[in-house]
């Protein structure tokens, strides 16, 4: 194996350890997929038309 190959065999595997690693790293800083609190403000309504498309409003 030449001398070339070697060395870029290795910083090509230098190169996707710090991928994992900030990929790692970029997920638990986001929260670890903690789901955000629902707003406490009530949706406003323009008569029957509802703020949200009806394809969100909870079916009954």
């Amino acid at each position: 194996m030449s001398v070339a190959l070697a060395v870029f065999l290795i910083l090509l595997g230098l190169a996707s350890l710090a991928a994992i690693a900030g990929t790692v790293a970029l997920v638990i800083r986001d929260g670890r997929g903690q789901i955000p609190l629902e707003p406490s403000i009530r949706p406003w309504t323009a008569g029957a038309l509802p703020s949200r498309p009806y394809s969100t409003l909870p079916k009954i």
